[in-house]
């Protein structure tokens, strides 16, 4: 089994910067693809960005510019930082992650985001 813990939420103002963290422990041999998604309240749960496991990048259009994902592989850990944030980004966030070549998704806890204006 796969366990992924989220760290870093909390309150900022809009504007402010925050650093999500996301560390992967359990049965992994390799890790393939991590990300973050996103549900405010009322809404579906999204993607937002996502760092394959030879580095490519993919980022939904409304944080583009904004946000950066990244990952240290040796500590199995995938960072979000989040800059310039706005009030709509306020939302709980989720780490999601591939492993082992599995198709298999596996899913954070989540960490509420709030952004006051």
């Amino acid at each position: 089994q796969v366990q992924l813990v989220e760290s870093g939420g909390g309150l900022v103002q809009s504007g402010g910067s925050m650093r999500l963290s996301c560390v992967a422990s359990g049965r992994i041999d390799s890790v393939d693809t991590m990300g973050w998604f996103r549900q405010a309240p009322g809404n579906k749960r999204e993607f937002v960005a996502e760092i394959t496991k030879s580095g490519n990048t993919n980022y939904i259009a409304s944080v583009k510019g904004r946000f950066t994902i990244s990952k240290d592989s040796a500590k199995k850990t995938v960072y979000l930082q989040m800059d310039a944030l706005k009030p709509e980004d306020t939302a709980v966030y989720y780490c999601n992650g591939q492993f082992n070549s599995r198709l298999r998704d596996y899913w954070g806890q989540g960490t509420q985001v709030t952004v006051s204006s």
